[in-house]
C-alpha cells in the first residue's frame, strides 16, 4: 500500500525565521528524517514547536542583551532608513562630461598598465535575488584591487598621472606604468609629495600609487582609525599621522601643507571652489570600476541594470558611478540610489532641502561605515547626483552590518563576498526595502520587482579584520527584529 505522503492542512499561521531555518537544513542536511515527518504529515507541526522554542529562548534571553546594549524601543524606533526621493531643480548638467566614455576609457587603459591589474570579480547573486524577489543582484567585489582590498587607488593613481602628464606638457595616454617606472621619467621629471586625507582605504592607494612610481607621499587620518588601516599605508613609504580632527578638518590640514612644500600636490576627491581638476580626475578614475561592471554584466545577459546602488561619502565615488552610466545609457538609464552613513548623511540633507544646493554636516561623523565619515561633498559630484539620482537614503549602523552577515554568509550556491563596513551598506539597504514593508513606498516608487536587475559595488573587504570579526563572528549591530522573508 503506497502510503499518504500528502502533509496534514495546516493551520493558518505561517512558519517564521528559525521553523524555515529548521525545515531547510533537514532538507539539504537530513533527508531521511525530512521525508519522514512529510510522510506521517507531522513536518508542519514540529517546525511550529521549533518556532515555539525559539519564542520562548528569546522571551528569556533578549531582554537582558537589549538592556546590555543600551537598546530601548524609543531608540528602535528612531534606529530607521531615511529616504527622500529626488524632486531638486535640474542644472545645466555641465558636469557630466567628467565622466564621458572616452575619459574613462583612458583611465581604464592606464590601470591595465600596471601587472598588477586584473579585473575584480562581479559577483551573481541569483539566489540571493530569488530570496528577496528580484530578476537578479550582482554586486562588485573590490576587495581584490591591485591586492590592497579596496577600490580607492583607482582615482588616486590616475589623478597622479593625470598631474604628471600636465606638469609635462602630455597627455595621460603616454603615461603608461613602465614609463612612469623608468630612469628616463625620474630623469625628466624628477619627484613630487602627494598630501591627502583619508580613513584608510584612499590613502593607502595614494601611498601605494606613490610608492610603484617613485613619488613620495604624506597621509592624515581622522581621530578614531584603526591602527591596522594605519600600519597598511605606512607600509607603503608614507608618512601617516592619526590626528585630532575629523575627516574635513584633515582635508584642510593636507591642502595647507601641500601649499606650502616644494612640488606639493593635494590628492582629495573632495572638491571645493578652486579645487576642481584633480577631484575630477580621481572620479574618472573610479569610473574604471564602473566601466569593467558594465562589461561583465553584459557577460551574464544583462545589458542594462535596472537599478545601480552605490555608497557615499563626500560622493565622488556615486558621482563617477552614476555619471558614467548615465552618459553609457543617455536615452534610458537606470534607476540611481544613493546611500550614506546618519552620521554623515550631506546629500541626503542636500536632497531635503530641495533646493539644489548642497548641504554640510558637522561634528565627529562617528559611524562604522569610516569611509563613508565624510561632511562636505564634492561639488562635481554633487551636480551630478541633484540631476540623475532617483532617491538619496541615510542609513544607521546596522544596516551595514546586516549587509556584512547576507554577504560573508550567502543563499546556499551563492559566492561569497567579504565586504567591510563602508562596502555592504547596499546589500543592508536592498534587503530592508524589499524585506520590511515599511518602505513599501520606496520600494513601489523606484519600482523594485521581480523584473529589477540590481548593481551594486562592494568598495572594500576586510579592510578593519578586527572589527570584521565583531560584526560578522560577534554579532555586533543585531538586527534579530529585522523582517524576514519566507524561504
Amino acid at each position: 500500500m503506497i502510503p499518504n505522503i500528502i502533509p496534514d492542512p495546516e493551520p493558518g499561521e505561517e512558519l517564521r525565521k528559525f521553523g524555515l531555518m529548521r525545515k531547510n537544513y533537514l532538507k539539504e542536511n537530513n533527508l531521511q528524517v525530512y521525508e519522514s515527518l512529510v510522510a506521517n504529515g507531522t513536518l508542519f507541526q514540529e517546525m511550529v514547536k521549533v518556532d515555539e522554542a525559539a519564542d520562548r529562548i528569546k522571551e528569556q534571553v533578549l531582554p537582558q542583551l537589549l538592556k546590555d546594549a543600551g537598546v530601548t524601543e524609543e531608540l528602535k524606533q528612531k534606529d530607521q532608513l531615511k529616504w527622500v526621493l529626488n524632486h531638486m531643480p535640474k542644472s545645466d548638467d555641465q558636469h557630466l562630461d567628467v565622466m564621458s566614455l572616452p575619459n574613462v576609457a583612458k583611465a581604464r587603459s592606464f590601470h591595465g598598465s600596471f601587472p598588477q591589474y586584473s579585473i575584480t570579480p562581479l559577483a551573481q547573486l541569483d539566489g540571493m535575488a530569488q530570496y528577496l524577489g528580484l530578476a537578479g543582484v550582482y554586486v562588485k567585489d573590490e576587495s581584490y584591487r591591485f591586492g590592497l582590498n579596496a577600490f580607492k587607488v583607482l582615482g588616486g593613481s590616475f589623478a597622479m598621472a593625470r598631474y604628471i602628464a600636465g606638469e609635462m606638457g602630455r597627455d595621460v595616454s603616454e603615461m603608461n606604468y613602465d614609463y612612469l617606472t623608468s630612469e628616463a621619467f625620474r630623469k625628466e621629471f624628477g619627484q613630487a609629495t602627494f598630501f591627502t586625507a583619508t580613513d584608510g582605504n584612499h590613502g593607502r592607494g595614494v601611498a601605494w600609487a606613490a610608492n610603484k612610481l617613485g613619488q613620495k607621499s604624506v597621509v592624515h587620518m581622522p581621530k578614531g582609525s584603526s591602527k591596522s588601516r594605519f600600519d597598511n599605508i605606512a607600509k607603503e613609504g608614507a608618512k601617516v599621522t592619526i590626528e585630532e580632527v575629523n575627516y574635513d578638518d584633515c582635508v584642510r590640514m593636507a591642502a595647507a601643507e601641500a601649499a606650502q612644500t616644494e612640488h606639493g600636490v593635494i590628492v582629495q576627491d573632495t572638491a571645493w571652489d578652486g579645487y576642481e581638476e584633480i577631484p575630477s580626475w580621481i572620479m574618472q578614475g573610479y569610473g574604471t570600476m564602473a566601466n569593467e561592471a558594465a562589461d561583465q554584466l553584459r557577460q551574464c545577459s544583462v545589458n542594462r541594470p535596472t537599478h545601480v546602488f552605490v555608497q557615499a561619502g563626500v560622493g565622488s565615488l556615486a558621482g563617477a558611478v552614476v555619471g558614467y552610466f548615465a552618459n553609457l545609457f543617455p536615452n534610458d538609464p537606470p534607476k540611481f540610489v544613493v546611500m550614506e552613513a546618519e552620521a554623515a548623511d550631506c546629500l541626503y540633507q542636500g536632497a531635503l532641502a530641495n533646493d539644489g544646493k548642497p548641504r554640510i554636516v558637522t561634528g565627529d561623523l562617528k559611524t562604522i561605515m569610516a569611509g563613508l565619515a565624510c561632511g562636505e561633498p564634492n561639488t562635481i559630484s554633487w551636480d551630478i547626483l541633484r540631476n540623475h539620482v532617483s532617491a538619496f537614503i541615510s542609513c544607521p549602523d546596522w544596516v551595514s552590518a546586516k549587509g556584512m552577515r547576507m554577504l560573508s554568509s550567502p543563499v546556499k550556491g551563492d559566492p561569497r563576498v567579504v565586504s567591510g563596513e563602508s562596502g555592504a551598506v547596499g546589500m543592508g539597504v536592498l534587503d530592508a526595502i524589499m524585506c520590511d514593508d515599511t518602505y513599501k513606498e520606496l520600494r513601489d516608487a523606484l519600482e523594485l520587482d521581480r523584473h529589477s536587475r540590481v548593481l551594486m559595488f562592494s568598495t572594500e573587504g576586510n579592510t578593519d579584520p578586527e572589527k570584521y570579526r565583531r560584526v560578522v563572528w560577534g554579532g555586533e549591530y543585531p538586527t534579530d527584529d529585522t523582517p524576514q522573508k519566507p524561504c
